[in-house]
């Protein structure tokens, strides 16, 4: 480019990021991924940078960019909260890159000693500024501009996490603490759950959130305190602004960055205990790697980790640049939202017949891998994001999550291929009514979101997934049968149904591609050990509609045999516990189809077998399980010292107990191992007796036979 066109360029970049940057800290509506604004931030960087007469004085990399809402009240803060620059590098080289330049800074040659660093986590929230007096809360404030902020006060207080008054005695004259407010992944989950059913309701003004950064953002900056305290708002502390009287003169401030976060913490602040001390690059370089290895299972979202110089006179002798400081850095993980092209939308037939639109996309680089395909979950959602082919759409993927379209990029300044946009999606007419795989009628229920195939096993895309969930390891457990063997015996005949698999033979097997004279023995002899199961696994490896685990071990248990099963009404099987009339409907309507039944008896007929019982039905209440905790409900957190939690599970089912994965007042029981989360939090407030795994031992062993008489 010319320099015309380069400035140009910055022109259309400043304008662009203003516009990202509003919608994302002041509406709290981001329109782009975070990857994509940094690669523009870069890209403006980069032109500034080589034409220094181009830099404009309020272009975005000079100043922190937000704004106040109207309503709120304007907070001028007294120590500028200025962002910290972006390591958008996401190997090792981002941080030996960081630890080279505060080197180079502190003029430290190759045979000085390592430069100690403070390390932590880069959380996904909303920055805020809390301000003590005397130890008590004041005043707290959004970051805004940086230099001015919002009074959310009112909002804040409704944390419970943070701290009214600070413990500790002197405690400083005045104490701004800088922090993140958040939402953990549970607590959204939860949120929009209810968001979801409100809506279902027909709850006017309600809407699910799309991260949790958002919900967060949105909940603090309302106007009315009562919609903030129901919202499910936590708070980390990780730094300082305005400090008056920590010592004379401030002298008694702790020397080290580290130091500082654990005097906050004694303060009774929440501080992340997910943070280190390291030394030099390497140790830089350990910390990413080992908070990239757990990224997903962390309780809460981030998008990478910070590094800031430990020694705080160092800090201030390493000072700032323009908008930030020059001794701490961000050092980002690979995105897990970026933009890509709609190049079509496919339909999926799932085992149970689910048809499911899937997002055929231009290959793009996302949560740490190249994504192709993406959900686009049923033919309501596709409706309510307007995706069209064509489309640019924002892709996320976290984790081994699928990957999905989370919405249609609409600024036409950042899709400038897009062309005219596609019909909206109609998966009926799409289809012509009709299974693209197998020609069966499509059919939705009534007050469901999914279509669904209604021919059975008899359509090959659900007698794939059909025979991988009946040889499932929760199901009949059958050793060595996987995705592409299963692939391989259906696409040559040799499979159809599901007693067909127990009359393969070593010759069938071995005939097969890849598939040896060892592996197909071990193979038939998984098929054989699978053939002594128990009624709930059979139950269960059916695979009938809306019967799971829980409800399959209900049903055994209340029954006691399939035959009983199979010949219940609708109106006894409403008499097992936490069945439905929408679970009692839907095995009725299984057993009453002949080629069903027909399969039942051929299963039976090859030797499946298993232990029978009289069932609970007509048994009176105390005759049956473990008294005290026959019909109770538990809930199992954190890790147990020598169970597992599906042994704990067992144990308390065989007791004729009850385990469900939510804490609520119905919940009689939570069993608590070490690193136990917001489950035990919950259990607390709600006053449900928490057991630690003794205990729950304890509970569960039979009472001892009475005493005999004495004569």
């Amino acid at each position: 480019m010319n320099l015309l066109d380069l400035d140009r360029r910055a022109d259309e970049l400043r304008e662009l990021l203003r516009r990202h940057s509003h919608n994302y800290y002041v509406l709290d509506a981001p329109s782009i991924p975070d990857a994509e604004y940094d690669r523009l931030f870069q890209e403006l960087e980069a032109i500034e940078a080589t034409h220094p007469e181009l830099r404009t004085a309020d272009s975005p990399t000079q100043r922190v960019i937000g704004g106040v809402l109207d309503g709120f009240v304007a907070v001028r803060h007294a120590v500028p909260m200025l962002s910290i620059r972006t390591e958008t590098d996401t190997e090792a080289r981002g941080a030996i890159a960081f630890d080279a330049r505060v080197r180079r800074e502190l003029g430290l040659a190759e045979t000085d000693p390592p430069v100690e660093y403070a390390v932590e986590l880069k959380f996904d929230g909303l920055a805020m500024n809390l301000r003590y007096e005397a130890g008590v809360l004041v005043q707290a404030a959004t970051r805004g501009d940086g230099e001015t902020g919002e009074d959310v006060t009112q909002n804040i207080r409704t944390i419970g996490e943070i701290p009214r008054r600070l413990r500790g005695e002197a405690l400083p004259a005045v104490l701004e603490v800088r922090g993140e407010v958040y939402i953990r992944r549970d607590d959204f989950e939860a949120l929009n759950e209810r968001q979801r059913a409100l809506i279902a309701q027909g709850a006017k003004n309600e809407k699910t959130f799309v991260n949790p950064r958002n919900a967060a953002a949105g909940a603090v900056r309302q106007l009315d305190p009562a919609i903030a305290a129901r919202r499910p708002l936590s708070f980390f502390a990780y730094g300082l602004g305005e400090v008056q009287g920590w010592g004379i003169d401030n002298s008694a401030l702790p020397p080290t960055h580290s130091a500082l976060l654990d005097a906050l913490a004694a303060m009774g602040l929440p501080v992340c205990t997910e943070r280190a001390v390291v030394q030099g690059a390497d140790g830089l370089v350990g910390f990413h790697a080992a908070v990239g290895a757990k990224r997903d299972a962390l309780p809460f979202d981030i998008d990478g980790v910070v590094y800031k110089v430990n020694d705080r006179a160092l800090q201030q002798r390493l000072g700032f640049v323009t908008r930030e400081p020059r001794w701490a850095v961000a050092h980002k993980y690979p995105a897990q939202e970026q933009m890509t092209k709609l190049l079509g939308i496919e339909i999926q037939v799932g085992r149970t017949g689910k048809l499911t639109p899937v997002a055929k996309l231009e290959p793009v680089f996302v949560g740490g891998t190249t994504v192709s395909n993406a959900t686009l979950h049923n033919e309501d959602e596709v409706r309510r994001k307007d995706v069209r082919v064509g489309d640019t759409v924002i892709v996320r993927r976290a984790g081994d999550v699928i990957p999905q379209v989370v919405g249609v990029v609409h600024d036409t300044a950042m899709a400038p291929d897009a062309v005219e946009r596609g019909e909206p999606f109609d998966l009926y007419r799409r289809l012509g009514g009709a299974c693209p795989v197998c020609g069966s009628p499509i059919a939705r229920e009534e007050g469901e979101v999914d279509w669904r195939c209604t021919g059975g096993i008899t359509c090959p895309a659900q007698r794939k997934e059909a025979i991988l969930h009946f040889a499932g390891r929760r199901a009949m457990d059958i050793e060595g049968l996987g995705d592409k063997l299963v692939d391989q015996l259906v696409d040559a005949g040799l499979i159809r149904t599901l007693p067909e698999l127990y009359t393969l033979g070593l010759a069938k097997l071995c005939a097969l591609d890849r598939m040896g004279d060892k592996s197909a023995a071990n193979l038939l002899a998984g098929l054989e050990a699978s053939k002594r199961t128990t009624l709930a696994r059979f139950l269960f490896a059916l695979g009938i509609r809306h019967i799971g685990e829980t409800t399959a071990k209900d049903l055994a248990r209340h029954f006691g045999s399939l035959d009983r099963i199979v010949e219940a009404t609708e109106a006894q099987l409403l008499e097992v516990n936490d069945v439905g009339p929408v679970v009692a409907h839907s095995v009725r309507s299984f057993f009453d189809q002949p080629h069903h039944r027909e399969i039942v008896e051929q299963l039976r007929a090859v030797g499946i077998v298993w232990e029978e019982t009289e069932g609970t039905a007509s048994a009176a209440p105390e005759t049956s399980g473990t008294e005290g905790v026959t019909g109770q409900t538990f809930v199992l957190t954190g890790t147990l010292p020598t169970l597992t939690r599906d042994a704990a599970k067992e144990l308390i089912e065989a007791a004729g107990g009850k385990v469900t994965g939510s804490v609520s007042k119905k919940t009689n029981y939570v069993v608590a191992g070490s690193e136990a989360g917001s489950k035990l939090d919950k259990a607390n407030e709600l006053g449900v007796t928490v057991l630690d795994e003794a205990a729950l031992k304890a509970l569960l062993a039979p009472a001892p036979d009475p005493e005999p008489p004495v004569a």
